[in-house]
């Protein structure tokens, strides 16, 4: 299914906005989120955030509890999780067609992936939607590890916007890391999702930050939180949204 889906993803720009300096014409950002409730990883809140641009303000929010039934197997979290995405994305067209998303940012990975198709490829093939990963912690593969170099490389990141390429064994550039905010010395992995090049995802993701996580995703997180405790009386403390094994 990954290689199927795979053959129609877009590496390349497609909008008229991702080619302007200031994303002129962008109006719509969203970002989405999984939160597990602590102990139980069968149970989730999913929840999708559409942020103005560029003055980052939450124009809707949909946080809905559902139960997960797949397992997590890793190199599989689409299958895990994206169709209550895709559900949530359905929905908001439903209700609130004008606050489509120009494009979504998704707390995981794209083209840094063993098979070239995380989890931001996933969700931007099936809804067709321009699509960016931002991960937390570098994925290992083709060669890539979190060795001195790449500690070292990190410590290099001096500023705000300063990024180096994830090159692997293999020769291909699979993302970048990038120092996304002043306040915050760890970086945060940016890969290609669908219909964006890896240039413009960095320059996205870094306008969309207040502090290390961009504020769509970070928004959808609080969010998806939020709703776990008011709706079900747990714990504040949720599991994160791929779970160690």
């Amino acid at each position: 299914e990954q290689t199927r889906l795979k053959a129609d993803v877009i590496e390349a720009d497609t909008e008229e906005w991702q080619k302007e300096p200031g994303f002129a014409g962008l109006q719509r950002v969203g970002g989405v989120d999984l939160s597990y409730v602590k102990g139980d990883d069968t149970s989730a809140c999913a929840s999708l955030v559409v942020l103005s641009y560029p003055d980052l303000k939450v124009l809707y929010e949909d946080c809905w509890m559902v139960a997960v039934t797949a397992p997590y197997i890793a190199g599989f979290l689409a299958f895990r999780e994206v169709r209550f995405l895709v559900e949530a994305i359905q929905r908001l067209q439903q209700r609130k067609p004008g606050l489509r998303p120009q494009v979504l940012l998704v707390d995981g990975n794209g083209l840094l992936h063993p098979r070239g198709f995380g989890v931001a490829c996933h969700l931007g093939v099936l809804t067709d939607l321009p699509c960016i990963g931002v991960a937390k912690n570098l994925l290992e593969v083709d060669g890539l590890a979190r060795d001195e170099l790449h500690k070292e490389q990190i410590l290099s990141l001096k500023t705000e916007g300063d990024a180096f390429p994830l090159t692997g064994t293999s020769g291909n550039v699979l993302g970048m890391v990038l120092r996304s905010c002043r306040i915050s010395t760890k970086p945060v992995y940016v890969s290609v999702g669908h219909r964006v090049s890896l240039e413009t995802a960095v320059r996205l993701v870094k306008a969309c930050c207040k502090y290390r996580i961009p504020e769509p995703i970070r928004q959808a997180d609080i969010r998806s939180r939020r709703y776990i405790q008011k709706h079900l009386h747990s714990s504040p403390e949720v599991t994160p949204s791929a779970p160690k094994r």
